[in-house]
């Protein structure tokens, strides 16, 4: 008998996912609320534990530390020499909504929010194919995720380009740095991880933070009036909830196949 579908979609993660739409209008119409950027570290920890989570389990606990650290750490740094410099991503600098910055240049909370897209996207794209096509496809899709990030975080003041750019007032240039960007992190990811991201079923788990994380930016986007990241995120949703009823239904048949069969009574 299948599985029921509360099993492969937990009704958990469903009242998560319309919770975060409906919170993008109060981050939208309620932008200066007192504390706000210090209640954001706890609202970014809980969309990415389930990413952590996942990983570790994923990985074990030594690789999937040693993931989460080591893309953690390329995030500061490719972040802050990109602030510094405006290489690889354009001249730009976070605003203030964001809280204290490291330096005065990166935001503490940079990893609670960059990282779980990683591990989601890597979990869209991983169970087959070769290292190489899996980091591609990581890297292009970590550029699409950014299409509907960047134009909502400009609204929002999170990130600030001084001159503009085409895209929503975001720059061209800031999706060829993404794309440099998201190569390195999925490539760190796949090199961890290596077989455990082949040989292994995967997690459905892995990509529940990159899903709750869609609907609150499509909720961002929907109630700021932006129509193409908004159907962009909308068409993301979908891939990535089709994803992970395709995960949750190997890991199903996974479990079946693996349990004791009961020896029939004899007659």
């Amino acid at each position: 008998m299948p599985k029921p579908t509360s099993r492969r979609f937990p009704r958990l993660l469903i009242a998560s996912c319309a919770f975060l739409f409906v919170s993008g209008y109060f981050v939208v119409r309620f932008p200066d609320v007192e504390g706000a950027e210090y209640a954001s570290y706890g609202f970014n920890l809980l969309i990415a534990l389930p990413a952590f989570i996942a990983l570790v389990r994923q990985f074990g606990a030594a690789r999937g530390a040693a993931a989460l650290v080591a893309v953690s750490v390329f995030g500061y740094l490719i972040e802050g020499f990109g602030v510094a410099t405006g290489y690889p991503y354009g001249e730009f600098y976070y605003g203030d909504p964001l809280g204290p910055t490291i330096l005065g240049l990166v935001p503490y909370l940079l990893p609670l929010s960059y990282v779980p897209l990683v591990i989601g996207a890597m979990a869209v794209v991983s169970g087959t194919g070769s290292a190489l096509r899996r980091i591609v496809l990581g890297g292009l899709l970590l550029v699409v995720i950014d299409g509907v990030l960047d134009p909502g975080a400009v609204s929002l003041g999170f990130w600030i380009w001084p001159d503009g750019g085409p895209y929503y007032g975001v720059p061209l240039s800031n999706y060829a740095g993404w794309l440099v960007s998201g190569l390195i992190a999925s490539a760190i990811m796949v090199g961890i991880g290596g077989r455990r991201l082949t040989e292994e079923p995967l997690r459905p788990g892995l990509v529940d933070s990159l899903l709750v994380s869609m609907f609150l930016w499509l909720g961002v986007c929907v109630f700021s009036g932006l129509v193409f990241p908004a159907v962009l995120a909308a068409a993301l949703i979908v891939l990535v909830v089709r994803r992970r009823l395709q995960l949750a239904g190997t890991a199903s048949t996974v479990r079946t196949t693996t349990e004791p069969v009961e020896a029939a009574p004899r007659s």
